[in-house]
């Protein structure tokens, strides 16, 4: 048996020679070669070229590239559609940043024009590339592999020997071992062409599929995607409206109608804290009992919402984002009429939850002159008390160890007819007097649970009662296609290892009896990239196949010692199993 040899310097004569057994390896468009008497284009001809361009893997690529660099502003510059607060800050630290940000459109980057002509044009390019190459691997699929070259020995990976075994004995032994060895294998002629690694070609389009995927279930989720948020004190309920949200924003085709129809109560609110140690304060518990409906006629159900862990009803998950205290207080006027009495949610501002914010007393109150007025108190909470000692308003730990609210008092105006949205956590000031204490300074009372702040004139009083209640925030989310996105980043992934990792070759084996009365038998191999891999495949099946198809024909030398009328190999004896222990064929080399 002769050596396996490799020829990695196959010219482009040997190409055309090759037909086609080289031919159709792989569903990538062949570009032809720019002709220097090329006649003008005309207005079809540019049209044809520029879809040819713009329908290339090339400049597929380069779009996705492209896309990607374009969503880095949108992580690196405040967004108007995720935080509205941060973007108006940006425009009054930056007074000649913002308008080039603006005519831009670096502040909504996602929507900008030039963002979405970037991702239209990757959107057409994948269409266009794909759909032609999907048809053409189907029709790769429903044929079968080319017939052998002419000269076998002209390929990259091939090795010939001689043996006494009948030529059609051979070809059928080579069908019988390249099928049990997963080819699409048949014969053409006097030779077995066999083909393997289609699934290179079928991961590089599932690939391309799988962009298409996400690039769509990415739109829709963006047209039609909602999220809301909204603070719900222990006892309070929610009711999945538009009305019922803290704040609110949709896509552009997002409609009321969207809205998934629940509602849930909250039950209790449970948080526990690490207490020693150096990840004192760290949550070990965080989590709301809630129970909720699904649909205006659906049963009540209990469930525990946890950090990670949403409530899912229909399309809709519900997030447990944040948490907080709210002091019930109660506001008497200087009769001693109630006149408020609430649980007011206070935002933290550190991780201990040291907490700020107001308490507004709208409507009932009147002053001891009888007229009506309002009332506001600037709030200020620590769950525990560092004590007077310390010196400071900040809470020690995150629980309710040693509760303390700490209050100003003001009455006037607080402007909530004027028309102007305002926030519950914060009180305009502009028509509002503070009280005054007896040196003339700023009212404020340090209060525990149980303890009542009197306000000076007979104005009043504010009470914190014992029951400090817990509030918990909540995310609605809304993202239709997010299934879509996930099973085509999957398939993308998929796609793209075996389009990486699986090659597509080709193998042909010929056997032709000669004049002698010798079968020669000639194999050759032929990959879709250059890779050891065909010629080491090519090598163990030579040597299978040189065991089952018999002895190859002794050199003349070689038979001094035996009969001359006995032929050579004649004594052979053929394996039954098509596929043996594969040995390489001894002498195979890689050159």
């Amino acid at each position: 048996m002769s050596d396996t040899t490799t020829d990695n310097t196959t010219t482009a004569g040997d190409d055309q020679d090759l037909g086609a057994a080289g031919s159709q390896m792989s569903t990538a468009p062949v570009e032809d070669a720019p002709s220097p008497n090329l006649p003008a284009l005309g207005v079809i001809g540019w049209a044809r070229w520029f879809w040819r361009q713009l329908t290339s893997m090339r400049v597929a690529l380069l779009l996705l590239l492209l896309l990607s660099l374009a969503a880095i502003p949108g992580s690196l510059i405040p967004q108007t559609g995720v935080d509205e607060t941060r973007v108006a800050d940006f425009r009054e630290r930056h007074d000649i940043l913002a308008p080039v940000y603006d005519k831009l459109g670096l502040f909504h980057v996602y929507s900008s024009v030039w963002f979405s002509a970037i991702y239209i044009l990757l959107f057409i390019s994948l269409i266009g590339c794909i759909v032609p190459r999907t048809w053409q691997f189907v029709g790769q699929l429903r044929g079968r592999p080319p017939g052998a070259p002419r000269r076998l020995t002209r390929l990259p990976a091939h090795t010939t020997w001689r043996t006494r075994t009948d030529a059609g004995e051979v070809r059928e032994a080579a069908l019988a071992l390249l099928k049990k060895r997963r080819f699409r294998a048949h014969v053409v002629g006097d030779a077995v062409a066999a083909e393997k690694g289609y699934l290179r070609e079928l991961g590089n389009l599932a690939f391309h599929l799988a962009l298409i995927v996400m690039l769509i279930a990415f739109a829709w989720g963006q047209l039609f995607k909602s999220e809301g948020n909204k603070i719900v004190v222990e006892g309070d309920g929610f009711s999945n409206t538009l009305t019922q949200y803290d704040d609110f924003k949709s896509g552009n085709l997002f409609t009321n109608d969207d809205l998934v129809p629940f509602s849930f109560d909250v039950k209790e609110f449970t948080g526990t804290y690490e207490r020693t140690g150096p990840n004192k304060g760290t949550p070990r518990t965080y989590e709301t009992e809630v129970t909720y409906t699904d649909g205006p006629d659906g049963d009540e159900k209990r469930a525990v919402i946890k950090v990670n862990k949403p409530l899912e009803i229909g399309d809709a998950k519900v997030y447990l984002v944040s948490h907080g205290y709210a002091p019930v207080v109660t506001v008497r006027d200087g009769r001693g009429q109630v006149v408020y009495r609430d649980a007011v949610p206070l935002l933290p501002l550190d991780n201990n939850v040291t907490s700020n914010g107001v308490i507004k007393v709208l409507d009932g109150y009147r002053n001891p002159q009888g007229k009506k007025e309002q009332l506001g108190f600037q709030a200020f909470f620590v769950p525990t008390f560092g004590g007077s000692a310390s010196g400071t308003m900040l809470s020690q730990f995150p629980a309710l160890d040693y509760p303390v609210l700490a209050l100003n008092a003001y009455h006037g105006d607080l402007k909530a007819d004027s028309g102007i949205p305002q926030s519950v956590y914060q009180m305009d000031k502009t028509k509002m007097k503070e009280f005054k204490d007896a040196d003339g300074e700023l009212f404020k009372q340090l209060l525990t649970p149980g303890e009542t702040m009197t306000l000076p004139g007979g104005a009043g009083s504010i009470t914190l009662e014992k029951d400090i209640k817990e509030w918990a925030g909540f995310q609605v989310v809304q993202e239709p296609g997010g299934g879509w996105a996930l099973g085509g980043a999957v398939a993308a992934i998929g796609g793209l290892a075996a389009s990486l990792f699986v090659q597509r070759r080709r193998v042909w084996v010929r056997a032709v009896r000669g004049d002698d009365g010798v079968t020669v038998v000639e194999m050759a191999g032929l990959g879709r990239s250059e890779s050891a891999k065909v010629p080491e495949e090519l090598g163990e099946l030579a040597g299978i196949l040189y065991d089952l198809a018999g002895a190859p024909d002794p050199e003349p030398d070689a038979t001094s010692s035996e009969d001359p009328g006995t032929p050579s190999g004649s004594g052979t004896t053929k394996s039954t199993d098509p596929d043996p222990q594969a040995v390489p064929a001894e002498g195979a080399e890689q050159q």
